[in-house]
Order: structure tokens, then C-alpha cells, then sequence
């Protein structure tokens, strides 16, 4: 399996790399290239799960805490720091760049109290969540919700249906999203839904919840459950924010989210680019390594220039956001532009490996399948285009 050490692939650091950036950068493409890569390389041919012990590690760097406060344990840097370290991570392995996100979160429903005693925890990497959001009718659709809970004296009673749940089962916490208000109004249907956070034991599901895990085709390293809720009790104070608001509390991290499936995406097309490079220097055909003939040598390049573009997007967007701008037009823009990008360079360098990297040998095909789905979550390329569109041209 080609495991290229780092490569010169991009231009120079530009205006946005500051020191402390570029050091914090090459302490996180290290930790990939030596723990990350050579784990994923072994299990995600055999559906293997991400280790304790490197997740151990990473909390050890601070991975879990890179956009906290300090004043509650985290490093206290912002979004571009966050997707330096998931670009570096995704290059290894898309899902230990996506388990990073299970902390890094600072949810707008905390009080004071919970964040005080949570985010320290979060921080260091003991105390991760997992979203039950999507349904099997509610997906790019988030307003057609219809998983309900109801008040029954001091208590919550959950009934229905969850999709896309990941990490659901190693997860310390699951913030559900559910509906407590009724659908009166067809054009607010966003309103009365509410957000709960079900504390659980690691490793389990919880009492009154069941779960199928769905066969994904990439994504591999943890589990993504469809969870079935059969009267699910939980505790007043699990409501989590003001009852009825959790719709608006879903969105509250999307243009980070996004931003971090474009670094996710970046990091992945880098992979292919990487190997790739590798790849053509050692194969050799018809007397020649393959990176002699002019066909590899243009996909090459023009592979690099596509990540090089996508990259420079996205610091741009963080750079904005971590000034306080509103970036929601923006942001989609990054994660549709990376997302579109990875899933073509990886297909090229797919190619460049010909039958080789249609095998599990080669990382290449990993980075393919992964790249695939960063079109889909996060909104789809379509739903990117849609904020984009109503933003420049209003809505019909």
C-alpha cells in the first residue's frame, strides 16, 4: 500500500499561515502520517474501528478542544486552526477528521452551569456526542421532523425513527432532535421542535432505544446507526435550550460544519495527490516510470491545482468567519467547491493507478469512496446551491 511521506504539494503558505498556524499544522500532519495513516491503512479494508489508544493520542494534542475557550480546557483558536488539523487528519483517515468534531462543539443551549461542567470534558476527549437528527422523511427536509416527545409529569417520553445516527454506540451523550409542538403552520413547520441531550454509557445504546447499523459503503472506522425510539423516557432537564427552539439550535453550526467537511474533502483529494505522485514515480510501463508521459504528468497537475483552489476558498471563509462575519453563503460555497473537487481528483487518481487502485491495496480507493460522501453530508451539493442561488437572486 503507498504511504508517501509529505510532499510538496502545495504552493507557498501566502498570507494566511501565520507561524504559530504553519507549527500547529506540521504538528497535526505529523501525528497523521505516523498514528493515523498507517492504522487506517490496516483496518479500513476490514471495517475495523477506530482505536481508543489513538483517540487517546488525539486528546493528548488537544484535537477535541481546538475551537473551546480556555477558560474551559480547550485551546481557544478558531475554525481555521480546526480545519488545518481536519485537512492533515482527513489525508489519513476522513473519519478520525470527523470523530474530531464529536467535541469542538459549544452547543448555543448550554447554560452556564453545563458548559462549565461539561466543556472540560469535551475538551479531553471524554465526553463525545453523536446527533440524532435525520429521519427516513427528513433529511436534506430537517423541517419535516416527526420524531415526538412528550411531556408525562417530570418526564419526556421519545417514540420514533432516527437515520444517519453515527457514533450513536461509542458516544458518551446523543443530542436528539425532536418535536414537542405541533405543525400548525405549513410554512413555519420548523417551529416545536426541541432539542434533548440522552446521556448514555460508552460503547451501548440506550434503555429504550434500538438500533440496526447501516451498511455504509465508505466512512468506515465507527458505526452509523438507524435508531428506532419505543418510549424512550428521559428527565426534565434533559431538554437542552428553550422547548420549541432546537430547529434553530441545529443550525447554529452549520458554516463551521461546512467549512469543516471542505478542509475533510481537501484533505482527502490530497491523499489521492500524494500517493498518486508516489505511484507514478515507482510503476513503470513500456520502459518508463508512468510519471514520464505527459498524460499522468497534466492529471497531476491539474489535480493540484484543483486542491490548491478549493484550499484557498476555504481560508479565505475561516479567515471571515473567525473575524465575526456571517459566512453562511460563503462557507456553502467552500464545502461545494472541496466536495465537488475531492470526488473528481480522487476518481483521477483512482486512474492514475489503473487496476492497482481498485483494489484495497492502495489508500486511493478509501479516498475515493470518502470523498463521494462529502457531497452528501453537511447538505447536499444540491442544497449548497440553492443557499447560494437565494442569496444572490432571492427566493421564489
Amino acid at each position: 500500500m503507498t504511504t508517501t511521506e509529505d510532499r510538496r504539494t502545495t504552493t507557498a503558505p501566502g498570507p494566511y499561515l501565520t507561524e504559530d498556524r504553519r507549527q500547529f499544522q506540521a504538528l497535526a500532519r505529523e501525528f497523521t502520517m505516523r498514528e493515523v495513516l498507517p492504522v487506517a491503512n490496516e483496518l479500513d479494508p476490514v471495517a475495523g474501528e477506530i482505536p481508543m489508544a489513538l483517540r487517546d493520542k488525539m486528546s493528548d494534542l488537544g484535537f477535541f478542544g481546538i475551537m473551546i475557550p480556555e477558560e474551559y480546557g480547550g485551546l481557544g483558536l478558531g475554525s481555521f486552526e480546526y480545519c488545518v488539523a481536519a485537512e492533515e487528519l482527513a489525508r489519513g483517515w476522513m473519519s478520525v477528521a470527523s470523530i474530531m468534531a464529536r467535541g469542538n462543539k459549544i452547543m448555543a443551549g448550554w447554560d452556564e452551569e453545563r458548559r462549565r461542567r461539561l466543556l472540560p470534558e469535551v475538551a479531553a476527549g471524554r465526553y463525545l456526542g453523536s446527533m440524532a437528527l435525520s429521519e427516513p422523511e427528513a433529511g436534506s427536509d430537517v423541517a419535516n421532523i416527526s420524531c415526538r416527545a412528550r411531556r408525562d409529569g417530570d418526564e419526556w417520553v421519545v417514540t420514533g425513527q432516527k437515520m444517519w445516527c453515527t457514533f450513536a454506540d461509542g458516544a458518551d451523550y446523543i443530542l436528539l432532535f425532536a418535536r414537542t409542538g405541533e405543525q400548525v403552520d405549513p410554512a413555519r413547520r420548523h417551529r416545536g421542535i426541541s432539542a434533548f441531550m440522552i446521556d448514555k454509557e460508552r460503547g451501548t445504546l440506550p434503555d429504550g432505544v434500538h438500533g440496526t447499523k447501516i451498511r455504509k459503503i465508505g466512512y468506515r472506522g465507527w458505526n452509523t446507526w438507524e435508531l428506532s425510539f419505543d418510549g424512550l423516557r428521559l428527565p426534565a432537564d434533559a431538554l437542552v435550550g428553550e422547548e420549541g427552539r432546537g430547529f434553530y439550535m441545529a443550525l447554529q453550526n452549520l458554516e463551521v460544519a461546512r467549512l469543516h467537511t471542505a478542509a475533510r474533502a481537501i484533505g482527502l483529494a490530497r491523499g489521492a495527490l500524494e500517493d498518486s505522485i508516489a505511484y507514478a514515480a515507482e510503476r513503470a510501463q513500456f520502459g518508463h516510470p508512468i510519471g514520464e508521459f505527459q498524460a499522468v504528468r497534466f492529471k497531476i497537475a491539474w489535480m493540484a491545482s484543483q486542491i490548491e483552489s478549493a484550499r484557498s476558498l476555504m481560508y479565505e471563509v475561516c479567515s471571515r468567519f473567525d473575524a465575526g462575519e456571517k459566512c453562511g453563503t460563503e462557507a456553502s460555497m467552500a464545502k461545494f467547491v472541496a466536495s465537488e473537487m475531492a470526488e473528481r481528483v480522487t476518481s483521477e487518481g483512482l486512474q492514475i493507478h489503473g487496476g492497482a487502485g481498485y483494489t484495497t491495496d492502495h489508500a486511493v480507493e478509501r479516498y475515493w469512496r470518502d470523498a463521494r460522501l462529502t457531497k452528501i453530508f453537511e447538505g447536499t451539493s444540491e442544497i449548497q446551491l440553492r443557499i447560494i442561488s437565494d442569496a444572490l437572486m432571492g427566493r421564489s
